[in-house]
């Protein structure tokens, strides 16, 4: 099997390429090729024993989606994006990465012609959807995001179920709840801070708090991103039926039980860390996302998120920091 992951130098497309690498198989095939593409530069993985190829290339420009796929790859991750605070400050870039980008590439796979129909899997976002909300979204809530970023998504969404419907691909759209806690250093997405004010924290350094504790939003750690992704991709046609974008489950609940969580898990000191600084655009965007999903289909078909906010936290002190903990 030849997997080909774009945005594979992003967070989560690295933590999937390793536990690919780590699997070495697929849907219970063997991955004989593992592509990354990215705007920078993909790391390659260790203890893998089939070829890697990255590439550092932009899907959006000419010519570059079709190199891509010319190897036909049997099974696509698309993760490549603009993620969603940048969207919406640079509003030419969000739709050339988040929108051109992906037509490209799907454009590229229906131009091979010749039977190639790989199974593609694009991570969607709940910021497709747009208030006013019922208490919980269910998967067939209207599509009317109020971002440049949940507009983009949903029009890719719309894409990737027509080409499946014209049978050019194997689709299925993953609507990810925010991924937290995120490792590394803050990126420009406006849910971010969700990340920040868990990771710096536990890391014994300050974080800043945009909004009120009030805030309740959808969580899922990064570990179980890279399941769902891995679980979409085993998918059948059949399993899935006409509605192939699914809203994944997740934790619900306020930046307060957030941090409580962490001073159960770390201490008060720890939790003390948290500065609350304002912003009105981190605001304005994030209340518009919604705060509950019901992610009854997407569990029905077998997928899986953590139960509860401190399950998160300690899968962030696994798997990044070792166990530890900065006093």
């Amino acid at each position: 099997m030849h997997v080909l992951i774009t945005g594979a130098a992003g967070m989560i497309g690295r933590k999937l390429t390793a536990r690919l690498a780590k699997d070495g198989a697929l849907n219970g095939k063997p991955i004989r090729k593992l592509t990354l593409i990215d705007v920078v530069a993909p790391l390659q993985p260790g203890d893998f024993a089939g070829a890697v190829e990255t590439a550092v290339a932009d899907l959006s420009q000419p010519g570059i989606a079709e190199t891509a796929v010319a190897q036909r790859p049997d099974v696509i991750f698309h993760l490549a994006g603009v993620v969603s605070g940048e969207a919406e400050t640079d509003f030419e870039k969000g739709y050339r990465v988040n929108l051109d980008g992906s037509r490209a590439l799907l454009e590229a796979i229906r131009s091979s012609g010749g039977g190639y129909m790989p199974k593609v899997v694009f991570t969607s976002s709940i910021a497709v959807f747009g208030a006013p909300f019922p208490r919980s979204i269910p998967d067939d809530f209207h599509l009317t995001p109020l971002t440049s970023y949940g507009t983009q998504k949903a029009m890719v969404e719309l894409m990737l179920a027509d080409y499946n419907r014209r049978g050019f691909i194997e689709g299925v759209g993953v609507r990810l709840p925010t991924i937290c806690v995120r490792p590394g250093r803050p990126n420009k997405a406006a849910s971010g801070f969700f990340s920040g004010i868990i990771r710096e924290p536990l890391a014994g350094e300050e974080a800043l708090l945009p909004v009120p504790e009030t805030v309740r939003h959808t969580h899922a750690s990064p570990r179980a991103a890279v399941g769902f992704l891995i679980h979409a991709a085993g998918l059948t046609r059949a399993q899935l039926g006409p509605r192939i974008n699914l809203t994944m489950p997740g934790v619900s609940c306020t930046i307060a039980e957030q941090i409580e969580a962490l001073t159960r898990i770390a201490g008060p000191k720890v939790a003390a860390r948290i500065k609350r600084v304002p912003d009105a655009l981190v605001m304005r965007i994030v209340s518009g996302w919604p705060e509950r999903v019901d992610a009854t289909r997407a569990m029905a078909l077998g997928f899986k998120a953590e139960s509860s906010f401190d399950e998160i936290i300690r899968v962030h002190i696994e798997e990044e920091l070792g166990g530890k903990i900065a006093a």
